[in-house]
């Protein structure tokens, strides 16, 4: 993962930003095809994740939240790499402005820390329902040290399979 912040220019009449030049990325090692967007809006303490979608049309992410705070996760399920199982979590704000890139083979999951958020994200593939899957926020093998207590969950995220449980959806070199 990496953690992009743009540069904000602003005055008394507020800021501009530039939330994506494709030649920035690029020369920050970060080279993508968005092919869709998507929003979230959810008030706090709402958890969605973690999900990810499956071979052979993986997505990768790039998230930031235009509205409020998230904590944004990010989990390895890459088999054979050395972080698989492992997870990454930043505090997303529309105060910063800073954005999370998610590679393929990552499951993603946020929850709001503000009495609402709004979340938005590029992907680099089309969603497609019967690839979508998700892995337990709550999964004690990955460990996320999740900042509320008790999230309010879809009953999708709360009966997620665990890391145990899903077998390797992304078998080594199956994504990069």
């Amino acid at each position: 993962m990496v953690l992009v912040t743009p540069t904000r220019h602003g005055d008394e009449r507020g800021f501009f930003s530039e939330t994506y030049r494709q030649s920035a990325f690029v020369d920050g090692g970060i080279v993508a095809e968005f092919v869709q967007d998507n929003v979230a809006r959810s008030s706090g303490p709402v958890l969605r994740g973690l999900h990810y979608q499956a071979l052979p049309r993986p997505q990768a992410k790039l998230v930031r939240t235009q509205l409020g705070s998230i904590f944004d996760v990010a989990v390895d399920l890459r088999e054979g790499s050395d972080t698989f199982g492992g997870w990454v979590g930043r505090e997303l704000t529309d105060a910063t402005g800073s954005m999370l890139w998610i590679p393929e083979g990552f499951a993603h999951g946020y929850v709001v820390l503000s009495d609402v958020a709004e979340v938005v994200y590029k992907t680099t593939a089309e969603w497609e329902g019967p690839l979508d899957r998700g892995v337990r926020w709550n999964d004690p093998d990955i460990g996320v040290d999740w900042p509320v207590d008790r999230p309010i969950l879809s009953e999708r995220d709360a009966n997620a399979p665990s890391l145990g449980e899903m077998g390797r959806p992304f078998p080594t070199g199956s994504v990069s």
